[in-house]
């Protein structure tokens, strides 16, 4: 099975923000992306007059290709 959830990054522990279906003790392999809104509202502005929205079509384009 594969899925992907969100987590947050808090004192040295990544904590799962969505359900998940796994046995106590049952290993995983993860494989860590940052959000890309939170990098695209870091330069936001920095890239022309792009709205956050252009941005993401933009950015979900570059990933079909």
């Amino acid at each position: 099975m594969s899925r992907v959830v969100r987590a947050r990054y808090e004192k040295g522990v990544l904590k799962l923000l969505d359900e998940v279906d796994l046995e106590e003790g049952e290993e995983v392999v993860i494989s860590i992306r940052r959000d890309i809104r939170s990098v695209l509202r870091k330069y936001k502005g920095a890239l022309g007059r792009a709205s956050l929205e252009e941005l993401l079509r933009l950015e979900e384009e570059a990933h079909a290709q």
